[in-house]
């Protein structure tokens, strides 16, 4: 099976006056199917590592792979089948959800008959049939992170990043959220988050990443990051690495 996203070496520095690499020599390896929670302490490189396989940072130095395809050499093929969900994502207020779903189905050359269609479908399963028609300038934070996860879906990626994608949700919210993640990743997608919500990744991570100064300082399934020490939780183990690295 041809992993969903494969990271070799992969180096980024911000220059000299800001010390060691933000993303220092990383190789890490996602299936589809998957979710990969990528964890670490603030300044660990987990927003940096995203932005580079999102083609929005280029890489000092290393591989990218998305399904196969190089990300350097192939930058555009790449990022069809990719989907990127900042934690704080810009929508076009002047816009209605459905507006800005089928202005972004656009740019990604889906056929209008069949954006519509993905985005009703998207704003009933979020829970925003009813705002479908109100301008995204009046909504809420939590709302308009629903609109653009919805415009991250739009065109059936394959493989999702999304950094905190359920900060600024209730619980209501955050469970339609879940769910339709869940759905993608039924279906053979790949999904890489990062949280600070630690019992989030606990929960749903299939496997966990912890970077530590911008390297992988331990990787696996929560029970085996856990190992023999029954009834720690993942702040247990995370605090333990990270302290360590």
């Amino acid at each position: 099976m041809t992993p969903a996203l494969e990271l070799r070496s992969l180096c980024k520095s911000f220059g000299k006056s800001f010390g060691k690499p933000a993303v220092d020599g990383l190789d890490l390896t996602v299936q589809p199917g998957e979710v990969y929670a990528l964890l670490g302490p603030n300044g660990a490189g987990k927003t940096t590592t995203l932005r580079m396989i999102a083609g929005l940072l280029p890489a000092d130095a290393g591989e990218i792979r998305v399904f196969g395809v190089d990300a350097r050499r192939h930058p555009v093929e790449a990022k069809r089948l990719v989907a990127w969900l900042p934690d704080e994502p810009q929508l076009y207020d002047k816009l209605d959800p459905l507006e800005y779903l089928e202005f972004v189905a656009g740019l990604w050359s889906v056929a209008p008959a069949l954006a519509r269609a993905r985005a009703d479908e998207l704003l009933e399963s979020l829970g925003l049939s009813e705002q479908r028609r109100q301008r995204c300038e009046g909504f809420s934070k939590g709302m308009r992170q629903k609109v653009a996860l919805a415009g991250a879906l739009i065109h059936e990626p394959c493989l999702l990043m999304l950094d905190e994608p359920l900060t600024g949700l209730d619980a209501g919210s955050a469970r339609q959220v879940k769910d339709i993640l869940a759905a993608r990743v039924q279906a053979g997608a790949a999904i890489v988050l990062t949280t600070h919500i630690l019992e989030v990744a606990e929960r749903i991570a299939t496997r966990i990443g912890i970077l530590s100064r911008g390297r992988l300082a331990a990787e696996g399934t929560f029970a085996a990051l856990r190992g023999e020490r029954a009834g720690a939780t993942l702040e247990d183990v995370f605090l333990d690495l990270t302290r360590a690295a």
